[in-house]
Parts: structure tokens; C-alpha cells; sequence
């Protein structure tokens, strides 16, 4: 074995020391996403998606590309390690990665177009003067216009950093509110 030093890269997310803590981020890696789906000269978006409007499985054209689509898919995936501010959105194009529309490329593009306008976005890690663990979460009910299935999401604190983070479709149909 053999002392590198203080890490400052690690599986494609960039390690930048502060006095106070560690910043963690993917900006190198946000660029390729956005090159290899020739957006990155495109207008950055300020906003992810509308929360409001769900996607559906059967909105609009196949897509012409699929390939393409789920590639960008997974790269999103990986990019979600330390970003959690688009996990949501991630998570909802997912679900149509075996069969995606215009609509859902559309909605990709405007993931895309997001990331362009926070690519120094990341991961701040501190010393923290407690380490008490700490919860969070939350559930639409009946989200999913085709399978009114619920979606899902927490995030998880231990002391003041955020150490995990989930959203994701629910595979029961749930009754009632409470139940989702």
C-alpha cells in the first residue's frame, strides 16, 4: 500500500478541501453527460421539471433513439451521487427507460439544460458539533397516472451533512394517503 496523499479525486467525483470540510462534486463528469448528448452549448434552465404534471407511459411519440435515451438515463444515475437535488426528476424519467416517448426525452432535455445552469453543484461535507441522526420524508398519493402507484422520497442527516438520499416509485398501490 502507498500513501497517495490527501484525496482529491475518487471514482470520477472531484474531492476539493476547505478548512471546514470536504466539497464533493461531478462537474467534469456533468460536462461529458452534456457533450455526449450535444446540449452543452444549449440555455441553461433554472428550474428541474413540473412537479405538478406526472409523466405518463404512453404521452406522445416513441422515441426514435432508445439507445441514446438510456444511456443519458444512466449517466443521470451515476451523476445522482452527489447531486441530490435532481434524484426526483432522475428517478421519473427511469421509469420509462424500456420505452421512452418524445415526452420523456423532453423532460431528459430539460434535466440536461438544468445541470448546464449548476454544474458547480455538490456535496458539502463538515465537521459536525453533533452526530444525531436525523430523517425525512415524503410521498405523493396515487402520483403515477397509469398505475397510480405513489412515489416516494427521504433524505437522511447525520449531524448537519447529508449522508443519504432516495426517490422512487412505490411498488403497491396504496389505499390512502397515509398508506403511501
Amino acid at each position: 500500500m502507498k500513501d497517495l496523499g490527501p484525496i482529491s479525486n475518487f471514482l470520477g467525483i472531484s474531492v476539493h478541501h476547505t478548512p471546514t470540510g470536504l466539497f464533493l462534486n461531478q462537474s467534469k463528469y456533468a460536462k461529458e453527460i452534456l457533450e455526449r448528448a450535444d446540449t452543452y452549448s444549449c440555455k441553461p434552465a433554472n428550474t428541474l421539471v413540473d412537479v405538478k404534471s406526472k409523466l405518463s407511459s404512453h404521452a406522445g411519440n416513441v422515441y426514435n433513439n432508445p439507445t441514446l435515451y438510456r444511456s443519458l438515463v444512466g449517466a443521470l444515475q451515476y451523476l445522482k451521487f452527489t447531486r441530490p437535488d435532481i434524484s426526483y426528476s432522475v428517478q421519473q424519467i427511469c421509469l420509462h427507460m424500456h420505452h421512452s416517448h418524445d415526452t420523456h426525452m423532453a423532460a431528459l432535455k430539460k434535466i440536461l439544460r438544468y445541470i448546464k445552469g449548476t454544474l458547480h453543484y455538490g456535496i458539502y461535507m463538515s465537521k459536525s458539533s453533533t452526530s444525531t441522526l436525523v430523517s425525512y420524508t415524503d410521498a405523493d398519493w396515487a402520483g403515477c397516472p397509469d398505475t397510480r402507484n405513489s412515489t416516494s422520497g427521504y433524505c437522511m442527516y447525520l449531524g448537519d451533512n447529508l449522508v443519504s438520499w432516495s426517490s422512487k416509485r412505490q411498488p403497491t398501490i396504496s389505499r390512502s394517503s397515509t398508506g403511501a
